[in-house]
């Protein structure tokens, strides 16, 4: 969930605090050093063993969830404000059954919440970012397969099926070096430049706002169960579900029938729909297009956004702070955030070992992946991390798979046919993407620490502990789905769609347009521009007519997936539209809960049915509407 603040000449409006019962009760989006927080536990005592195991049932429930979802339409909300949530809900439950009980225990702060929610959300990133519906399953025998056995480029044996082994050491080996890329540049990210992450602020301000008296009412919230779907077109933005409505429309509404009427002229009937030579390649190559234009697009504008922000940044160094940067409670926050942290030699000497492990490592899992390119890669990585962190700063989008899918055309065409370009380029663009997103991560972390005078020492730690967490939990988790349910069957509920599609991207580049079918470049020219034009009218239109324009991104995934989750995400939307007409501060509030309950709710059940499916155990009843 993507929460933008409203900035008032360039700056965050100032945070308003009252006391109520002793308590802070936040009425803005910041902390205050009142008298309890003006000494919050020691790092290490911010870390505690029940906060651990909260993350860890957290997180195991999450990366159900999202697996699911990333395995299903590779389309996944942000649960960040989720995790929070339900971190207050179940540390509150026990502290409170204990005090009860009458055992005394120690109390529960905002700042071991804190903790608690990135702990969590690290572990169940992996699932997400660790690419299982994308390039690690590209990598697969089936995807292989589908990609076509004949299609040049895609040469024979350049497939490495899923095992728990090495899917976990690879993890290992690439997600930590992104946890010390930033570390040294926290204070620049977060004081000096003072970029506003808005997930990280919108995080602390729920945070702050649990451990109020108001704030531990709201958070008694619902939990039923219900569609996944409807519960992410609750957290998604209007436009979100309305593009991908609108996507579901246009290519099977009209798009597939029309390029269907021209089988047997535009590609042999005698094919299967399946075929990257038949209608499946232009649903593939033609998703990737509108992709790519949206990608590119975005990448060359935050690139060029950042650029110009930094040399602003230069350029006004020496300019008197206004009396909001001046602001008492400000420097508090700062010379807070300052006092702990990581020390530089060791951020360097990790990056360093973690670097020398995967320069080992990677190539004697992937010949294809030689020692010199995993080396470059992590060359650059820094700088890339640092241009995608910034950006997420200023704008709150991780571009962390722009950047991965740059990697993976640049190592496939490096390495050509011959030098297994494919295996490369996917392998690349797992190592890029996961240093970068997770330094984005981490920065948007730090920004809800400085808000809710958490140490940075502690977020690192918890950060890690998470991520460690999350490279033993995702792969299993995918096993899990991998043995009860036919995953990447595209005619199942399993579809995992992008990793045909980065399959096809790797294979593109290694041959380029030659792989494609007939008169499906032509169409990728118009959906490439198109997507340009969208995002260019956009940026150019008065806001008020600009912010219907639709998203390319999001119109790209019905597509390939299809069109059934485009009406659930839809009726969630509307659900959320109508709530907030009756009452649009019951709205704010409760619309994240609800939502989390419904997305949950399903989640729950998710387990216990891939054990149900793995035991071969079928429901009594099955009950489907068909038409004629």
């Amino acid at each position: 969930m993507k929460l933008r603040m409203k900035e008032e000449s360039g700056t965050p409006r100032e945070y308003e605090m009252q006391q109520v019962d002793g308590e802070e009760e936040m009425q803005g989006n910041g902390a205050t050093l009142s008298q309890d927080c003006k000494k919050p536990a020691p790092w290490f005592q911010q870390i505690t063993a029940r906060g651990l195991f909260a993350s860890l049932v957290i997180g195991v429930m999450y990366s159900v969830i999202v697996m699911k979802l990333n395995l299903t339409t590779g389309l996944v909300p942000s649960l960040n404000v989720s995790a929070a949530l339900l971190a207050f809900v179940c540390l509150r439950s026990w502290t409170t059954v204990l005090h009860r009980a009458g055992i005394v225990t120690v109390p529960f702060t905002r700042q071991e919440n804190t903790v608690v929610q990135t702990c969590a959300v690290a572990c169940y990133s992996i699932a997400f970012g660790g690419g299982f519906g994308s390039y690690l399953l590209g990598m697969s025998k089936k995807t292989y397969e589908q990609a076509g056995t004949d299609t040049v480029g895609n040469s024979p044996g350049s497939y490495k099926d899923p095992a728990v082994g090495w899917m976990i050491a690879f993890l290992f080996a690439s997600a930590f070096v992104g946890l010390l890329a930033l570390v040294p540049l926290r204070k620049i990210m977060i004081i000096d430049y003072k970029l506003n992450y808005p997930t990280g602020t919108a995080t602390a301000v729920l945070i702050n706002g649990f451990h109020t008296v108001r704030g531990n009412k709201t958070a008694k919230f619902y939990f039923d169960f219900s569609l996944t779907y409807v519960g992410a077109g609750m957290i998604c933005s209007h436009l979100v579900n309305l593009s991908l409505l609108l996507g579901a429309v246009l290519s099977w509404g009209i798009m597939w029938p029309l390029i269907g009427d021209h089988k047997g002229n535009w590609y042999p009937g005698s094919l299967p729909q399946s075929s990257m030579k038949s209608l499946q390649g232009y649903k593939v190559f033609i998703s990737i297009a509108l992709i790519l234009g949206d990608g590119l697009y975005n990448f060359v504008k935050i690139l060029a956004f950042t650029i110009r922000n930094i040399y602003d940044q230069f350029k006004n160094r020496n300019i008197r702070p206004g009396p909001m940067e001046n602001h008492t409670e400000d420097r508090g926050l700062n010379e807070f955030f300052m006092r702990e942290g990581i020390p530089l030699w060791l951020a360097a000497s990790g990056y360093a070992a973690f670097a020398a492990v995967a320069i080992i490592l990677i190539p004697f899992m992937f010949p294809e992946m030689k020692w010199y390119y995993v080396a470059i890669a992590y060359i650059f990585a820094p700088a890339l991390g640092f241009c995608n962190a910034y950006g997420a700063g200023l704008t709150d989008m991780n571009m962390a798979y722009n950047y991965g899918k740059v990697s993976l055309f640049v190592l496939a065409a490096w390495a050509g046919k011959d030098g297994g370009g494919v295996m490369a380029g996917l392998v690349g663009c797992g190592l890029i993407k996961s240093i970068v997103s997770i330094s984005a991560d981490l920065m948007q972390d730090f920004k809800t620490a400085h808000l809710t005078l958490t140490s940075p020492r502690s977020m690192v730690i918890s950060q890690a502990i998470g991520t460690a967490m999350g490279c033993v939990v995702a792969p299993l988790t995918f096993w899990l789905f991998y043995k009860a349910f036919d995953v990447g069957n595209p005619d199942g509920e399993f579809k995992a769609p992008y990793a045909l599609i980065y399959r096809n991207m790797a294979i593109l580049g290694v041959e380029g347009f030659s792989a494609l079918p007939q008169h499906c470049l032509q169409l990728c020219y118009g959906f490439f521009s198109f997507a340009m034009l969208l995002n260019l009218a956009r940026d150019l239109l008065p806001e008020g007519a600009g912010k219907y324009i639709p998203l390319p991104m999001a119109m790209a995934v019905p597509f390939l997936v299809g069109a059934y989750f485009a009406v659930d995400m839809c009726i969630g939307s509307l659900i959320k539209f109508v709530w907030g007409r009756i009452s649009k501060k019951k709205a704010t509030v409760m619309v994240p809960a609800v939502a989390s309950g419904l997305i949950c709710g399903e989640g729950l059940w998710i387990l216990p049915s891939s054990i149900l499916a793995l035991a071969k155990v079928k429901p009594p009843l099955c009950m489907r509407f068909s038409s004629g």
